[in-house]
């Protein structure tokens, strides 16, 4: 058996000061920002679809799901396209973030779990926090960021189906 890589690839982006991360292999490209094709009763996170390269590809504004204000676009948003496995398939999404950075390797030793802050908050999509001279890097995993409920709402097959 090989042994585990001492680092990983990530993409970092911010939203608004924060400054977040996923794994390089779920990142399937960055396109600049275009509004989407809204979807009638969608979550509010929900942008709508954005075509590429010829499929639907729901687009979520990370922002509104973590609670934070709604992204207004600058010359700087972009939207990553991701194929991130849930369960038994994978889910093309796109992520708006406010800019991209760079794709920057993190040691494995590096990555510290996310802390215990003592009170109920949800943190179980946080796959680790990396310190920084700056501050901090939240590593996010998108798997766990999505609820059953997400993945059914954000499947472009499903849209339109009663539930």
């Amino acid at each position: 058996m090989a042994a585990p890589a001492l680092e990983a690839q990530f993409v970092t982006f911010s939203l608004g000061e924060e400054v977040f991360a996923v794994p390089v292999e779920v990142v399937r490209e960055i396109l600049d920002y275009a509004e989407a094709f809204k979807i009638p009763n969608g979550p509010d996170y929900l942008l709508g679809l954005r075509d590429v390269r010829g499929q639907g590809v729901p687009t979520i504004d990370l922002r509104l799901k973590l609670g934070l204000s709604k992204t207004v676009p600058t010359s700087h948003t972009r939207v990553l396209v991701l194929d991130i496995p849930i369960e038994a398939k994978v889910l093309t999404l796109g992520l708006v973030a406010d800019r991209v950075f760079e794709v920057t390797p993190f040691r494995r030793d590096q990555i510290e779990a996310a802390p215990d802050i003592g009170v109920r908050w949800r943190s179980d999509y946080i796959a680790g926090v990396v310190r920084r001279e700056n501050g901090f890097v939240v590593i996010v995993d998108l798997a766990r960021l999505l609820s059953r409920e997400d993945t059914v709402a954000l499947d472009p097959h499903r849209a339109g189906h009663a539930a």
